[in-house]
């Protein structure tokens, strides 16, 4: 596995090494040393699975706040999606800044999201699927969003949006004070 800096501090692309032969391949997507010793998250206390049918579905802008902050792995495990992070940490040199990547079944990347971030992402495909590793427990109470067309982060979308849930669209724009 090799991981790559992203423009945002401390958020990460991760990508499989493939050990090929007749049958397919092998290949790690997470290792506890290779992460520690890059100073990343190391124990992972959920994974999660988000299932989207329809291509433009929209799901964000997510965080969690503290004493709950969470660090994120995120795969696309089935179809394609357009993922987006965001910096929210006002002591960042990258704070308000965000950085997109296309997550996709065939390209094996991950993006590793640290604390501090809001996430979201487009499906840019029918049935597309999204795995998470998640380093905190879900904590309703501790949970928050952004609007994901909030202007002082100019998102731009691939695709119209074709689904968007009631609590999404109700996020206000970011405010510092909702961050702590």
């Amino acid at each position: 596995m090799r991981i790559y800096e992203t423009n945002l501090a401390d958020a990460y692309v991760i990508d499989i090494k493939k050990n090929e032969d007749e049958r397919g391949f092998f290949a790690r997507t997470f290792d506890k040393n290779i992460f520690f010793e890059n100073g990343l998250e190391t124990v992972f206390v959920q994974t999660s699975i988000s299932t989207n049918q329809k291509k433009g579905t929209f799901r964000g802008m997510h965080y969690q706040i503290k004493p709950y902050e969470e660090v994120k792995i995120v795969r696309c495990t089935k179809g394609k999606i357009h993922d987006i992070i965001i910096d929210i940490r006002p002591n960042s040199k990258t704070f308000k800044k965000s950085f997109h990547i296309e997550l996709t079944e065939k390209n094996y990347k991950s993006l590793y999201i640290p604390k501090g971030f809001a996430h979201g992402f487009q499906t840019l495909e029918d049935n597309s699927e999204v795995l998470y590793q998640i380093s905190e427990f879900y904590m309703p109470d501790y949970s928050k969003g952004i609007k994901w067309n909030d202007s002082k982060f100019n998102i731009k979308l691939p695709e119209e949006i074709s689904i968007i849930s009631t609590k999404d669209l109700s996020y206000h724009d970011f405010m510092e004070d909702d961050i702590n």
